[in-house]
């Protein structure tokens, strides 16, 4: 099982019970981000909490530690527990991104990564955030970046779909159909 895999079965599982729970889902989201945070930036403490050579209570001990120091919530040093424990420590990354994206899909937000040619007015991103939201139905979360090789136009993409605008794919288009003929 790939660690996406598992990070999204365990996101899955706190996300369920905290909203069962009506625990505070943003202050968990910020609490994971914090926690991979701290255990990707220290290099030792990564190295300990998925050693084998430490018995596991000793591990338990340390996750504990970092927990209590952090001040996360109750919720997340469960889990940081239960991860400590069967040296899982390293999904940190990619359950905080699952976290994530499930309460934003929670709250009827979507995400949309939108690259254009040039920079965007932001009225232009706005008109292009209402679009999105229309063909959705979602409130949409942009994160914008510039691609001078799209020529013009712009390339919209939110989970698997991709709203290709660009010159670029234009031209590529067109000039598939003039080979064909």
């Amino acid at each position: 099982m790939s660690l996406r895999t598992s990070a999204n079965r365990y996101a899955k599982a706190l996300f369920d019970v905290a909203l069962q729970e009506k625990a505070d889902l943003a202050k968990i989201e910020q609490d994971l981000i914090v926690a991979g945070e701290v255990f990707n930036a220290n290099k030792d403490l990564r190295h300990v909490a998925i050693s084998t050579n430490l018995p596991e209570a000793n591990r338990t001990a340390l996750v504990e530690t970092v927990a209590d120091r952090i001040g996360v919530t109750p919720h997340v040093r469960k889990l940081l527990v239960l991860l400590g424990r069967s040296r899982k420590l390293n999904l940190m990354p990619d359950l905080s991104v699952a976290f994530s994206e499930r309460l934003l899909a929670h709250s009827g937000v979507v995400r949309a990564d939108v690259t254009s040619a040039a920079p965007l007015s932001p009225e232009k991103t706005k008109a292009l955030e209402d679009s999105l939201a229309k063909v959705t139905g979602k409130k949409v979360e942009l994160s914008v970046s510039v691609d001078p090789e799209l020529l013009g136009g712009v390339v919209a993409t939110i989970g698997s779909t991709v709203y290709d605008g660009s010159v670029r794919t234009q031209l590529q288009r067109m000039r598939q159909d003039l080979i064909q003929q």
